[in-house]
């Protein structure tokens, strides 16, 4: 077949004008235009093509990528461009206008970071095995979060998005690791003991001085790890050796000689810091070492210090206050004048004498040591050995001051207890996405995924105490115990192998084919029995229930009493089941509403949950599915399946009304059953059948036509799916 010829000018603007704005009409007078319709059909439709997908994300990207592509395409492989359009929207979708139009407008950037992302590392996906290596560490758990370079400000590490440093990605793994220990070392082994932030305002070379700070404390860390973490250490100087960092002057040797020692700390680097300041070469930093930013400790240590100090002054006068009950209840037959005696009793209760006893011997872990209360050993809560562990972290010690007892409401209470945000205040704060789960979502358009679209959130359904349950179970009485006797069949049922071996049985059909078989000549087949077979169930379900708007009233009702009934009926068969609703109002408000868990017994609470289940807001399905799935995928069973009860196809106020949809909750349909999950649909929407076999293919799902018949259905289309 014959290369189609190249459009024309007319046509290309004819084009640009369905795909761009009309602000964007001006294109049709741009130089670009013209060079465009001078190439070869296929780059044409192909630049055309990722312009219509650019322009549905934003028009502005899509006229800067036109200019920019018409030069980029003799040099680059159309995969890198691709690419490149992606990545560009996906920065869009998640900072904005102004960096995706850099990142379009820098197409070597993006060519430099494709060669990073192919031989590199990417934090993303090896997040989890470095957070369970830095919770195997001792001292404080720390969080991990991605930033531009390496730090940390005492309670979360940060690192790079992407390490490219070696050749091997298995290299570059080992480097992340290394930096994560070397940070995690600054928190666990005193760098910020002093307050550097005041130490280096004092300096003529502020700048110089934290420079040589940091390349000495990086020796005394080093020995740390050494002792602490000796494999890793190897490590460390193997690839010293490979980035040529290993050699160092008899200076930089007899300083680190001085270091190494396990009684060194923060502040012989100090004192070594202000003797050398201006007199030794700074040598370049290590690959591990990152940066020091002062004023980021400086804010979290503040905050931190104030809140474990009330906290523990707290833990002590509620061990005083025990103490002093106990010898209360010895003496509480003895008569009392009460408001003298009282009194005395709360100034008791808050003067005995702490103090912290250091360890016995210098092997003895310096973060656990003993607490005494009037000179006798205290047997401290877990919460609170944890607490002076991390004091001594950050001070080295625990102050005089941190062993007084609180006074009765000295503190505030928001310093005692970590502040939880309220899913409720979301379009309130600026917050939006913190605490939340992220989830992508499939554009079907793009025809790509847009990366960490969906802020999901988990909410607990209000427990309503009515008399919606003993209405439920009076209504369908009749019918719950046929559907107990059912199930409790299903739980006990033998099933029947055929063309066995050996068995109980003789096989009728398998004797007959075997006895035709002799006529022709043909040996006799030995499997002619039958033999039962006690069938285990190991299953797992979860419901996912639509609680949009549009179920009010009658649906609504329903809805809850099908839940009845398959709850009671479920509790006689022993199948582990979970119970979620979901609504939500656009992506960044996406909500699953918790009923009953995997490890919940059906209790009370639980009944109460489900009678207090009411419509929220609308049916955007796509987030719902995929964290059900992640759900299912935490339960150690055979089979795991996913059923919605739902009353209409999917919906929100933006656009996922219609066709993307639809598209998006195809898609993580389709993840569900890659990740070993049975998804099912159960619906009253009459227009079901014109998107649901899209959705959930021919056989995934049922049509009830008429309401009222909900309750009396679902149990049974259950129990077809699990048999």
């Amino acid at each position: 077949m014959p290369p189609r010829s190249p459009l024309n000018v007319k046509q290309i603007e004819a084009r640009l004008d369905e795909y761009l704005d009309v602000e964007f009409s001006f294109i049709k007078t741009n130089p670009a235009a013209v060079q465009l319709s001078k190439i070869e059909r296929s780059d044409q439709n192909f630049i055309l093509i990722w312009v219509k997908r650019l322009a549905i994300t934003n028009v502005q990207l899509a006229y800067q990528f036109i200019n920019q592509t018409i030069n980029a395409l003799p040099k680059l492989d159309k995969n890198i461009i691709e690419d490149w359009a992606l990545h560009a929207s996906d920065v869009y979708d998640q900072v904005g206008l102004h960096p995706a139009l850099i990142i379009i407008q820098n197409v070597s950037v993006f060519i430099q970071l494709g060669y990073e992302k192919a031989h590199g590392s990417l934090l993303t996906d090896i997040k989890n095995v470095l957070l369970h290596f830095s919770h195997g560490l001792s001292g404080r758990e720390l969080k991990l979060e991605e930033a531009p370079t390496a730090y940390t400000d005492t309670e979360t590490i940060f690192l790079p998005p992407v390490m490219a440093r070696m050749k091997e990605p298995e290299e570059n793994f080992r480097i992340y690791k290394i930096t994560l220990a070397y940070l995690w070392a600054q928190t666990r082994y005193g760098t910020f003991r002093v307050r550097l932030s005041e130490v280096i305002q004092q300096q003529k070379q502020p700048k110089s001085f934290l420079k040589l700070f940091h390349a000495l404390e990086t020796r005394r860390l080093e020995a740390c790890i050494h002792r602490e973490l000796p494999g890793l250490y190897r490590d460390l100087q193997t690839l010293k050796k490979k980035l040529a960092q290993d050699s160092q002057d008899a200076q930089w040797k007899k300083l680190a000689s001085q270091l190494s020692t396990s009684s060194s700390t923060v502040q012989d680097v100090l004192r070594l810091t202000t003797q050398n300041i201006g007199k030794l070469v700074i040598p370049e930093p290590f690959f591990y070492q990152g940066e020091i930013q002062p004023e980021s400790v400086d804010t979290c240590m503040d905050l931190r210090r104030l809140k474990e100090k009330a906290k523990l002054r707290t833990v002590l006068r509620n061990i005083s206050e025990d103490v002093n009950m106990s010898a209360s209840e010895v003496d509480a037959e003895e008569p009392q004048e009460e408001s003298q005696e009282e009194t005395e009793s709360d100034v008791a209760a808050i003067s005995s004498t702490f103090k912290a006893k250091p360890p016995e011997s210098i092997e003895s872990d310096e973060l656990h040591i003993d607490i005494t209360m009037d000179d006798k050993p205290v047997a401290l809560p877990e919460e609170a050995k944890g607490l002076i562990g991390s004091i001594i972290q950050d001070l080295g010690e625990i102050p005089d001051d941190y062993l007084v007892p609180a006074g009765s409401g000295e503190y505030d209470a928001s310093l005692l207890q970590a502040q939880e945000l309220d899913p409720d205040e979301v379009w309130k704060g600026t917050y939006h996405e913190e605490g939340a789960y992220l989830y992508q979502e499939w554009d079907f358009r793009r025809q790509h995924y847009r990366k960490n679209w969906c802020a999901v959130r988990e909410k607990t359904v209000t427990p309503v105490f009515d008399d919606f349950i003993q209405k439920t179970l009076y209504k369908y009485g009749g019918l719950i115990k046929r559907l107990r006797k059912t199930f409790e069949a299903m739980r006990d049922e033998n099933r029947l192998l055929k063309r066995q071996v050996d068995g109980d049985g003789v096989d009728i059909d398998a004797l007959v084919e075997a006895l035709a078989d002799t006529h022709d000549g043909s040996e006799m087949s030995e499997r002619l029995f039958t033999r039962s077979h006690r069938t285990e169930r190991n299953i797992a379900v979860c419901f996912m229930v639509d609680m949009s708007g549009s179920t009010k009233g009658w649906v609504n009702e329903a809805e809850r009493e099908s839940l009845v009934l398959l709850a009671e009926a479920l509790e006689s068969l022993g199948d582990r089941y979970a119970i979620y609703g979901f609504s939500g109002m656009a992506r960044k408000r996406c909500e699953i509403y918790k009923i009953k868990e995997f490890n919940e017994s059906y209790n009370d609470q639980v009944k109460g949950r489900i009678a207090g289940i009411e419509p929220k807001d609308y049916t955007r399905m796509g987030f719902a599915i995929r964290h059900l799935t992640s759900v299912l995928n935490q339960i150690d069973v055979k089979t795991r399946i996913l059923i919605t009860l739902s009353d209409g196809k999917p919906d929100d106020y933006d656009t996922y009304r219609g066709e993307y949809g639809i598209e998006d909750t195809r898609r993580a349909l389709i993840e569900a059953r890659h990740n070993g999950i049975h998804p099912y649909c159960i619906t009253i929407d009459e227009t079901a059948k014109a998107y649901l076999p899209h959705m959930y293919g021919p056989a995934g799902f049922t049509v009830i036509d008429e309401v009222s018949k909900l309750p009396l259905k679902v149990s049974d289309i259950y129990r077809r799916l699990t048999t």
